[in-house]
């Protein structure tokens, strides 16, 4: 039964797979919402290196779903996923399992895995804020001044129920309480320059037309605008700004994860765990922090020269289940504060 649900879910794959999906005691089969060029090479390296065969599937949506699905005739052992939230749901979904491994509890540090073993990140991304080098004098910031008035109609932002801004949001509930949560957020509305909208290079791009001064965005996109050679006016967006990190002088940045989960069913477990363990590798970490201007949970691993560029800073070590666990709160605040609808 199990071969040909393979054989069927190789025929309707969403995206581009480096090989069908099966069953065979060398192989390992990945659902994955991680793109090829990051992937494909990592990928590469571990089969070089234990000679595992590795076949993926790669789709923006909707695997948590078909993982849930297919039950006990899933093909997928692994779903390497984006961050936090996803990883949280596919938990709370029942498609995962526990995995107890030395290896990944030395790698990776504990508040970067889920506290049952059900998920591990892999590496990390800053939400950060991007400021005028031109209008923003100052070197430092919180999360907290995002409130003050001084910020009124300077501040952009996309969609506060983005994942990305929810997972931010939720940080400011885990470690302030749904009230102060709410009053923070009628401020960081009040101070919106427009209605949340576009994605994060779209708000470094309203901070080099003029439309704000600073903006939220996620670290990895400004390795992504300063090398991007096909759309070159990405580089001058990038180049009108720089990376405040905020709290770094108290609890720390806001950081989120990608990360990855063993499927509940995976047929190729043992193939699996090797895997799992050598992503969260010196190697695979490098490959990593190279590849797409994230940073490594690996401490021994340095992030790449360019994202060493934007500075060093202290990551808040909250436990990202706590984080997870404020989503909903987050979520509601941001409908309840109407925050879409940008300043009155």
């Amino acid at each position: 039964m199990k071969n040909s649900v393979l054989a069927t879910f190789g025929a309707v794959a969403m995206a581009s797979t480096l090989a069908t999906p099966s069953l065979a005691a060398d192989e390992v089969n990945i659902y994955s919402y991680r793109q090829p060029f990051l992937i494909e090479p990592l990928l590469e390296a571990f089969t070089k290196e234990t000679g595992i065969k590795a076949n993926v599937i790669f789709a923006s949506k909707g695997l948590e779903a078909r993982i849930k699905a297919e039950g006990e005739n899933t093909p997928a052992d692994l779903l390497l996923s984006t961050n936090v939230g996803r990883l949280e749901s596919a938990k709370q979904q029942g498609i995962t399992q526990p995995v107890v491994s030395d290896t990944l509890s030395k790698n990776i540090p504990a508040h970067f895995r889920d506290e049952g073993n059900e998920w591990f990140g892999l590496t990390t991304r800053a939400r950060v804020i991007y400021a005028s080098k031109e209008r923003v004098a100052q070197d430092s910031i919180t999360y907290e001044e995002l409130a003050d008035p001084k910020w009124k109609g300077r501040l952009c932002t996309r969609s506060g129920q983005h994942d990305y801004s929810i997972g931010l949001f939720s940080s400011i509930v885990a470690h302030k309480g749904k009230e102060e949560a709410k009053v923070w957020l009628e401020g960081v509305k009040a101070n919106l320059a427009r209605r949340p909208t576009g994605n994060d290079r779209a708000q470094v791009k309203a901070i080099f037309a003029g439309e704000c001064d600073i903006a939220l965005g996620n670290t990895y996109y400004m390795g992504k605008m300063q090398t991007n050679d096909k759309e070159v006016e990405q580089k001058e967006w990038a180049n009108s700004v720089r990376i405040l990190f905020p709290n770094t002088n108290d609890r720390g940045t806001h950081v989120n994860i990608s990360g990855m989960l063993l499927t509940k069913y995976a047929p190729n477990k043992g193939n699996a765990i090797k895997l799992m363990e050598f992503l969260s590798s010196a190697n695979a970490q490098q490959i990593y922090a190279e590849g797409n201007f994230e940073y490594p949970v690996l401490s021994d691993v340095e992030p790449s020269e360019l994202v060493k560029s934007w500075g060093r800073f202290k990551a808040d070590d909250l436990q990202l289940n706590r984080i997870a666990e404020a989503r909903q709160t987050a979520s509601e605040l941001v409908d309840i504060v109407d925050f879409d609808a940008g300043a009155e």
